[in-house]
C-alpha cells in the first residue's frame, strides 16, 4: 500500500511515557505519518487568478474583442483593455488580502504540547506525528485523535463534534477525538490518528480559508449574473438580426460587406449588457475591507463576514475577557460567624497550587502559598458545569475530611443558621460586583468525590467567603455607548452570578432592569425569545444556553454577533451570525470565529462595525450604478433590435460613457466612508431603482433617435453623438442621486466626470477617436431638452424610491 506516493510505514516499537526520540520522529515524518495537511489560510494564487479571469463574461468579452480586432476596429475594442484592467485590479487586491491574511493567520496557528525524549515541547499542530505523547491541559484543543494513557480529572468538551455541550470525563484507555476541547483537568494521550482524517485539521483549514462565502449580497449578484447569462443568447439573436436588417437584410449585408458594421453594433449591445465591474468592485471592496481591518489587528477569517458586520443589530458579550480584562485577582476573606478551623489557609494554598486549578483558584496562590506538605486522598477539579472543586485528606491529619471550594448557591443548601448566614452574605457581596466563592468543610472523607461521578459530599459547613474582582476594561463604557448610539442592542451573557454580572454592567454604563438568572430560563423557545427581547444582563448561563439564546434572538429576526474567549463560548460563537474571538481565546474558540481581535482590544469593535457598514453600503450604491447600466443596455438592445434600427452606439463610445458614469466614480465610491446600516433586501432595493432608471434612459435615447429619423437632426455620426450626450448626462444624474449625501470628495469626483464628458464631445482629437462630431443649433437643443427631462424623471424616481424604502424599513416586521 502507498500513502501520498510513498511506502506506508509504521514503526513497530511504541514509545514509552518518555515519548518519541528524534530518530523515531524523523522516521514517521519520512513515512508521511504526520498531522500536516493542506491547510492554507487563504485561497491560492491560482484560485484568485481563475476566479477573476476564467469567467463566462470574460469569455464573451474576449471573443468580442478578437472579432473586432480581426475586423480592424481596434478603437472599438477598448472594452477589452478595460476588462483586462478590471481582472488585474481584482487579482492584485485579492492577492494583497491573501498575503495579509496569511501573515496574520500565523499568529493564530494552534500549538500542541508533546513529550519527546522525556521533555515537554510545544510544536505546531502540523508537526505532531503518529505515536506522539500529547500533554493535554484545560483550554487546549486536541490536535489529533489520541488514546488517554494517564489523566487527572480530565473532562473534554466534544460539542464541536457532537453538538452536545456537556463535558465528558475521559479515563485511561478512552479516546480523545481531534477537535474536542479540554474543559478541566489534565492528562497525557498517545496519538492514534493523524493527517487529513484529523477532525481538527479539517476544522482549522475550513475556519481559516480565505472564502467569499454565500452571503445575501453574493447570492443576489450571482442571481443577477445568471439572469443575464440566460438572457444573452436570445437578446444577441434579436440584436444581430436587427443590425443585419438595418443594413438591408442578411443577404445584402453579407454581399456588400456591411455585415461588418452590423457586427460592430451587435458587439456594442452585447458588451453593454455585461456588468464587467460589478463583481470586481464587490471583491475589491471586501478585500480592501479585510486589509484595513488587518491594519487594526483584526483578522477576518471569512471575507463575507464583512456583510455580517454591517447587519449586526444585537451584540452578545461574554463578560470575562470582553468587558473585563480577563484577569482575576484575589480581593479578601470574609468571616461568616464562627472562626474557621486550623488548616483552612493551608488548604486554600493547595487549591491555588493545584495544576488543575481554574484561573480563579490560581489567584489564591499569591496570598496563600502552598508548602507542599499536604497529600490528598482524592480530588475533583473545578468544572464550569459543576461550579465547584473538592479535595479529601486522610484522617489523622490537621486538615482531615473533605474541603469544597465553589459557588455558594451551588455548594450550600439553605436551612441551617450557618448556611443561611453564608448565603445572605454571599448575595450582598455578589451584588457589589465581586466574584464570591465559599470554602466549606465536612468531616466525611467521601468516596462520592472520586471516580467518574463527582457528587458533592453531604452537608458541607461553610467556613469563609472569598471574594475576587475583575478589572473592567477602560474602553468598555465608551465602546458600549457607541453601540447604543448606533442602534445595536447589547446582551451581556456570563456564567457568573447574575448580581455580579449586573454590577459590572452598571459600571460600564449599561441600562437594564436587573440581572436575570439563566437557571430560570424557560424551555419553550418562544418564551425564551420573549425574555431575550426584554432582558439585557444574564448570569449563570451554561454553554448550551448561550447557543439557545443566540438562536432565540435569530428567530426574532435579529442579526447576532457574539464575542467570547472561552471554550464554553465556542458553540454560541459558531451559531451566531458573526463570531468574534478575543486574542486570549482557546484554539477551539478561534477556529469557529469569523473575526479574531489579535490584540484583544475591545475598543476595536466600533471600527470593525464601521468598516463593515462602509463596505456593504458602498457595494449597494455601486451595484445600483451597474444594474442601471445593465437595465438600459438590455432595454436598448431589445428595443432597437425589435424596431430593426441600427444600434445607436459604437463599442468605443460605450467604453467612454461607462468609464465616465460608472467605472471611474464607482471605484472611488466603493472605498469612501459610509456609516449607513445595512438592511436585508439588497436585490429588491437595487432593482426597484435600477430597472425604472434604465427605462428612463432607454426612453430618452429612443426619443432622440426617433426625432432624428423623423428628420431634421441628422443621421450617422450626429445622431450617435446626440445619443452619447443624452445617455451620459442622465447616467451622470443617476451618479449624483446615488452619491448623496454629497461631500467635498464626491462633488469633486462628479465634477471631474462632467469635465470628462465636456472634453470627449468638444476636443477635436478626442471627438475623432470616439467617432463623435460637434453639435450645433437644434442638435444641441433637442438632446439638452431630452436630457433635462430624463434627469428630472431620475430625480423624481430617486425621491419616491427613498421614501418607499424608508417606509418599508420603518414598518414592523
Amino acid at each position: 500500500m502507498t500513502r501520498q506516493g510513498r511506502t506506508d510505514f509504521r514503526p513497530a516499537r511504541k514509545p514509552g511515557i518518555e515519548g518519541l526520540s528524534a530518530d523515531e520522529v524523523a522516521l514517521r515524518v519520512e513515512g508521511h505519518l504526520t498531522n500536516l495537511v493542506a491547510n492554507s489560510s487563504s485561497r491560492s494564487a491560482w484560485d484568485i487568478i481563475r476566479s477573476n479571469v476564467l469567467t463566462l463574461f470574460n469569455a464573451i468579452v474576449a471573443a468580442s474583442f478578437l472579432l473586432l480586432m480581426l475586423l480592424g476596429q481596434w478603437r472599438d475594442a477598448l472594452f477589452g483593455f478595460a476588462a483586462v484592467s478590471n481582472a488585474l485590479i481584482g487579482v492584485v487586491q485579492e492577492y494583497k488580502a491573501k498575503k495579509s491574511l496569511d501573515n496574520l493567520a500565523v499568529l493564530t496557528d494552534p500549538r500542541a504540547r508533546v513529550v519527546r525524549a522525556g521533555v515537554v515541547q510545544e510544536i505546531g499542530v502540523g508537526s505532531v506525528v503518529l505515536d506522539d505523547i500529547l500533554v493535554l491541559r484545560a483550554g487546549d484543543q486536541a490536535p489529533a485523535d489520541a488514546v488517554v494513557i494517564d489523566e487527572t480529572g480530565l473532562e473534554v468538551d466534544e460539542s464541536l463534534l457532537t453538538g452536545e455541550s456537556d463535558a465528558v470525563q475521559k479515563g485511561v484507555g478512552t479516546e480523545v477525538l481531534s477537535g474536542s476541547s479540554i474543559v478541566t483537568g489534565q492528562g497525557r494521550a498517545r496519538v492514534s490518528g493523524v493527517g487529513a482524517q484529523s477532525y481538527a485539521s479539517r476544522l482549522t483549514a475550513e475556519a481559516k480559508r480565505f472564502s467569499l462565502v454565500q452571503s445575501e449580497i453574493r447570492q443576489a449578484l450571482n442571481r443577477i449574473l445568471r439572469w443575464i447569462t440566460f438572457a444573452l443568447v436570445p437578446i444577441m439573436a434579436i440584436v444581430i438580426n436587427g443590425q443585419m436588417q438595418g443594413q438591408g437584410g442578411w443577404r445584402q449585408a453579407i454581399s456588400t460587406g456591411s455585415w461588418q458594421n452590423a457586427s460592430v453594433g451587435a458587439v456594442a449591445s452585447v458588451i453593454a449588457m455585461i456588468p464587467l465591474g460589478l463583481v470586481l468592485m464587490t471583491s475589491v471592496a471586501f478585500a480592501v475591507g479585510a486589509v484595513r481591518l488587518a491594519r487594526q489587528k483584526v483578522l477576518i477569517q471569512e471575507l463575507a463576514a464583512v456583510e455580517g458586520l454591517a447587519r449586526v443589530d444585537v451584540l452578545c458579550l461574554d463578560k470575562t475577557g470582553t468587558l473585563t480584562a480577563g484577569r482575576i485577582v484575589f480581593d479578601s476573606v470574609h468571616d461568616i460567624g464562627e472562626p474557621p478551623p486550623p488548616g483552612w489557609e493551608q488548604v486554600l494554598g493547595w487549591f491555588g497550587a493545584d495544576p488543575n486549578a481554574n484561573a480563579t483558584a490560581r489567584c489564591l496562590e499569591a496570598n496563600f502559598p502552598d508548602d507542599g506538605t499536604l497529600r490528598p486522598l482524592s480530588s475533583v477539579p473545578f468544572s464550569s458545569a459543576r461550579k465547584w472543586s473538592a479535595v479529601s485528606f486522610p484522617s489523622g491529619t490537621s486538615v482531615a475530611g473533605t474541603w469544597v471550594l465553589g459557588a455558594p448557591e451551588i455548594v450550600l443548601t439553605a436551612g441551617t443558621a450557618a448556611t443561611d448566614r453564608a448565603l445572605g452574605a454571599a448575595s450582598v457581596l455578589a451584588a457589589t460586583g465581586l466574584r464570591t466563592l465559599v470554602l466549606a468543610h465536612t468531616d466525611v472523607t467521601a468516596s462520592t468525590v472520586e471516580g467518574n461521578e463527582a457528587v458533592l459530599p453531604p452537608v458541607p459547613v461553610p467556613l469563609v467567603l472569598l471574594t475576587f474582582r475583575e478589572k473592567v476594561r477602560p474602553d468598555a463604557a465608551e465602546t458600549l455607548s457607541y453601540f447604543s448610539d448606533q442602534g445595536v442592542k447589547v446582551k451581556i451573557i456570563s456564567g457568573d452570578d447574575p448580581r455580579t454580572v449586573a454590577a459590572v454592567a452598571r459600571e460600564v454604563g449599561v441600562v437594564f432592569d436587573g440581572g436575570f438568572d439563566a437557571r430560570q430560563l424557560p424551555q419553550d423557545p418562544e418564551e425564551l425569545a420573549d425574555i431575550m427581547e426584554r432582558q439585557t444582563v444574564f448570569g449563570r448561563v451554561t454553554p448550551a444556553q448561550k447557543k439557545e439564546m443566540v438562536q432565540a434572538l435569530q428567530r426574532r429576526g435579529h442579526v447576532v454577533a457574539m464575542t467570547g474567549d472561552g471554550v464554553n463560548d465556542a458553540l454560541a460563537l459558531k451559531e451566531s451570525d458573526l463570531g468574534i474571538a478575543m486574542d486570549s481565546a482557546a484554539a477551539a474558540t478561534k477556529a469557529v470565529s469569523q473575526l479574531v481581535l489579535l490584540d484583544g482590544r475591545f475598543d476595536r469593535l466600533p471600527g470593525v462595525v464601521a468598516e463593515g457598514r462602509r463596505v456593504i453600503a458602498n457595494i449597494e450604491r455601486v451595484s445600483m450604478l451597474f444594474l442601471t447600466k445593465t437595465a438600459y443596455a438590455v432595454l436598448l438592445s431589445v428595443t432597437f433590435g425589435a424596431l430593426l434600427w441600427g444600434f445607436p452606439f459604437l463599442p468605443r463610445q460605450l467604453s467612454a460613457t461607462d468609464g465616465i458614469t460608472i467605472g471611474i466614480p464607482a471605484f472611488f465610491l466603493a472605498l469612501m466612508p459610509n456609516a449607513a446600516r445595512y438592511h436585508a433586501g439588497f436585490l429588491k432595493r437595487s432593482l426597484s431603482f435600477a430597472i425604472p432608471a434604465g427605462l428612463i434612459i432607454c426612453l430618452a435615447v429612443l426619443s432622440i433617435n426617433a426625432l432624428s429619423l423623423a428628420g431634421g437632426y441628422g443621421s450617422g455620426t450626429p445622431v450617435r453623438t446626440m445619443s452619447v450626450v443624452v445617455l451620459t448626462l442622465i447616467a451622470l444624474w443617476v451618479l449624483v442621486v446615488l452619491s448623496r449625501p454629497l461631500n467635498m470628495w464626491r462633488v469633486l469626483i462628479i465634477g471631474a466626470m462632467y469635465a470628462a464628458l465636456t472634453l470627449v464631445v468638444t476636443v477635436p482629437p478626442i471627438q475623432e477617436f470616439f467617432d463623435l462630431t460637434a453639435l450645433a443649433g437644434e442638435q444641441i437643443a433637442a438632446p439638452a431638452a431630452i436630457a433635462f427631462l430624463g434627469c428630472f424623471a431620475i430625480e423624481l424616481l430617486f425621491r419616491h424610491h427613498r421614501r418607499r424604502m424608508k417606509a418599508v424599513l420603518a414598518a414592523p416586521a
